[in-house]
């Protein structure tokens, strides 16, 4: 799908951001394993997302979606179903890496695979603290196709080398049925989705800053579940409107826990208005009403070490806000972005270098000279949804059009994207893609 977007000329309104990705998925997934019905509100009803649900329902998990963002689970108290065939993850890294921590603790063999992009994905890194575990891995692992025999689990005490919610989370699910206690540690905080919604669940599970620990045996209790909205998704249209004069969106119910609202942080040092108002939680996870207006003047900034993990998904947009801000921008301590849905640094590299942006690559991240106007090109996504909406961002501030092949990859996270842009932008021409009402 080619997408073909030029600068609207005004960037204005209220917009209902789709519910979280990644909560959307850990939902779904602690929800099948509670003891009774888990009732989810805020589902996000995308590729990635449809694919840990064709997943569960693989493995004997009842669900019943009952209408937009609602979604019943008549969760299986720990137990699941060996599956007749292969379990298809997609182009999900969270559902192919959540489902092999998952496994391992079930008393019977299943093999993951995925999409041509997902099975030249890493997936040792998971593989071998849960080979650890006590868990079979047929093969050596590396890549998907994986089948594991899980079972006979027991606690390890696991240090990642490199902050990853993925990895976390995939142990601390396999921790759930082991001997023992679990304890994953990393170098930074990483998002903590599944620790939050194990606590609210009823799991045995304990929080100490980049430490998390798991007793296993415990039982999860089904309730409801209110997802917010994705601070990944909100990205765009917040950097949208700082970049935009005149711009002002409102974007309430957004999802800002602390280990996710990097971007806030850094847009706000850049010099981006933005206010966070009405702040509030669904269960455990805090949200807050974003307004973000347009106009102020954007000033480059460092963005590195710790802060890197909080804003891991929203850098690629970040890197377009750097593009158009005075000054040096300098992207380090990011060598994950190579291991995306694309090569993410290279990705970006090429393509903001078409519409004239000034920068550097290098192994870890990039440095943006900003300042210079950007100029409408054809582009390519990469098959990535993350690097097709930056790329959809700047072409609302680049002179004329700028034209996105490779468009149709935004489904798998954010199927809507482009009619968001043109309710914001009051002006239907100035996004021109195939695409149905939302």
């Amino acid at each position: 799908m080619i997408a073909t977007i030029s600068p609207p000329k005004q960037f204005r309104g209220t917009l209902e951001i789709p519910g979280d990705k990644s909560i959307s998925h850990r939902a779904a997934i602690l929800g099948a394993l509670a003891q009774g019905e888990t009732e989810v509100e805020g589902f996000l009803e995308a590729e990635d997302c449809r694919s840990t649900l064709h997943c569960l329902e693989a493995l004997g998990v009842a669900l019943e979606q009952q209408g937009a963002g609602h979604l019943r689970i008549r969760g299986r108290g720990k137990r699941l179903r060996e599956p007749e065939g292969i379990l298809d993850a997609g182009n999900s890294g969270t559902t192919a890496r959540l489902l092999l921590g998952l496994l391992a603790g079930q008393p019977f063999p299943a093999t993951v695979t995925g999409d041509p992009s997902l099975r030249a994905r890493p997936m040792l890194r998971v593989v071998e603290p849960l080979r650890r575990m006590g868990a079979r891995v047929e093969g050596e692992g590396r890549r998907l196709p994986i089948t594991i025999r899980g079972g006979d689990l027991h606690g390890v005490e696991h240090r990642l080398p490199v902050a990853s919610a993925q990895i976390k989370s995939a142990l601390l699910l396999a921790g759930l049925y082991a001997r023992g206690v679990t304890v994953v540690e990393e170098p930074q905080p990483s998002r903590n989705h599944t620790e939050l919604m194990l606590k609210q669940m009823g799991a045995p599970v304990e929080m100490d800053g980049c430490r998390v620990a798991i007793a296993g045996g415990g039982a999860l209790k089904g309730g409801r579940i209110r997802i917010p909205g994705d601070i990944s998704a909100a990205a765009f249209f917040m950097v949208a409107a700082a970049l935009l004069p005149g711009a002002e969106v409102y974007l309430p119910g957004i999802g800002v826990n602390p280990t996710r609202s990097g971007v806030i942080d850094v847009l706000q040092e850049m010099g981006a208005e933005i206010a966070i108002l009405n702040r509030r939680r669904y269960g455990e996870e805090p949200v807050a009403d974003l307004l973000v207006r347009g106009g102020a003047p954007l000033r480059g900034t460092e963005i590195g070490g710790e802060l890197v993990p909080r804003l891991i998904d929203e850098l690629p947009v970040l890197a377009v806000a750097a593009a158009l801000a005075r000054g040096r921008t300098e992207i380090r301590d990011a060598g994950e972005l190579r291991v995306k849905e694309s090569d993410r640094l290279a990705a970006l590299a090429r393509e903001l270098s078409r519409l004239g942006v000034s920068l550097r690559e290098r192994p870890d991240g990039m440095v943006i000279q900003g300042g210079r106007p950007l100029t409408g090109a054809v582009v390519e996504s990469h098959g990535d949804h993350r690097i097709a909406m930056a790329l959809a961002v700047a072409g609302l501030a680049a002179a004329g059009k700028t034209i996105i092949r490779g468009a149709e990859a935004i489904k798998v996270s954010f199927p809507c994207f482009f009619q968001a842009l043109r309710r914001l932008g009051g002006e239907p021409g100035f996004v021109d893609t195939p695409g149905g009402a939302c």
